[in-house]
């Protein structure tokens, strides 16, 4: 079984820096790598410019913190802290500057006055902090992250996701989170690396991730669920690409996927969100260069409410499956009409053709 494969990571000093992937894709294992609880096969682990891919897991400049904590019930807040601190190495931090590293962790974490306390008299919250805490003790160079919010709910994950940023700007030093949330690495990283099958299929910010996915697998996983084959007619100029699609209507892309020439067959993607639902009209027939939308007949197939957004599925002449996003905060008003199809109705489903994006073949 192969774990991990051919992975080359640059991640830069003092950012925050997140593996987001699937179940099982080896991003787990990475870290792993890192902290030197695993040894690579081949390849080579530097930190802070220094091979240390044979350097033992407690001599290496990191520390990690785990899914569940794995804090020492019988012992306070600020002994286990101080857990850590007493196998440093020579010169290992006399009694009174190992309780102001103690001290200054638990400040970082906001939680003074909770030293004398026990695990179990403690928050979920407050236990990850504690957790984040002994970490910081040590004073590592990279801080590990391995999924560390996942035992939380949503409320208190979306705060402490607040905490982590804070904190990792305060300290300074790069973090090197593990998450399956797709959320939660856009809310917190300054950049990303998105996973699967022990590959890295796309490294950017998370802006370049969730709005230019350069792959159909971070299209799907970021949520981009909308995808067509179009037929390439042509280059369009200024990086554009005339595509057909399935049914007929040709629009005009951005062609940021790679060289693609005429005769070719592209992925297209366009998220849910920047989809709307119009009300049906006469066949289109070809989008001219410079029109505002790309309009497609589609049937309403179901309606969902979720509160804070309404969700569309609808399907395309050519049998393919959409689905459409919509917030609730109100209509926008202007010249585009947020109307509120129903099950069974047809439908024009538009987007801004700059909202599209051609797929990496």
């Amino acid at each position: 079984m192969t774990a991990v494969d051919a992975v080359s990571l640059a991640v830069r000093e003092g950012e925050l820096f997140s593996l987001l992937g699937p179940s099982g894709c080896g991003k787990t294992t990475l870290l792993r790598l890192v902290a030197g609880l695993e040894w690579p096969t081949s390849g080579q682990v530097w930190i802070g410019g220094r091979d240390v891919t044979r350097t033992p897991a407690h001599r290496r400049p990191v520390n990690l913190v785990f899914q569940h904590y794995a804090l020492f019930p019988h012992l306070t807040v600020a002994d286990n802290v101080a857990f850590g601190l007493r196998y440093l190495g020579p010169p290992r931090p006399r009694r009174s500057a190992a309780a102001a590293r103690v001290a200054a962790a638990l400040e970082l974490v906001r939680l003074r006055g909770l030293d004398r306390r026990y695990p179990q008299e403690l928050s979920g919250g407050e236990r990850q902090r504690v957790a984040l805490a002994r970490a910081l003790a040590l004073e590592p160079q990279v801080l590990l992250l391995d999924e560390p919010l996942a035992a939380l709910d949503q409320e208190l994950r979306q705060a402490m996701q607040l905490e982590i940023k804070r904190l990792q700007r305060a300290v300074g030093i790069t973090f090197l989170l593990v998450t399956h949330d797709q959320q939660e690495a856009l809310a917190l990283s300054d950049r990303v690396a998105v996973m699967s099958e022990g590959r890295i299929e796309q490294v950017g910010t998370p802006l370049e991730i969730f709005e230019r996915p350069e792959t159909a697998f971070v299209a799907t996983f970021t949520g981009a669920a909308n995808l067509w084959e179009a037929e390439v007619l042509g280059i369009a100029g200024h990086g554009r690409l005339r595509l057909r699609l399935a049914d007929g209507l040709e629009v005009e892309m951005p062609a940021a996927g790679g060289a693609a020439r005429a005769g070719d067959t592209v992925r297209l993607a366009v998220r849910p969100e920047k989809l709307t639902l119009r009300p049906p009209a006469s066949p289109p027939g070809a989008v001219p260069p410079g029109a505002a939308l790309a309009a497609l007949p589609v049937t309403v197939e179901e309606r969902i409410y979720q509160g804070t957004r309404t969700v569309w599925l609808v399907r395309d002449a050519a049998g393919g499956r959409r689905v459409v996003h919509r917030s609730n905060a109100g209509s926008p008003g202007g010249d585009l009409p947020e109307p509120d199809p129903q099950p069974g109705n047809p439908a024009l489903l538009c987007w801004d053709p700059r909202h599209g994006v051609v797929l990496r073949r």
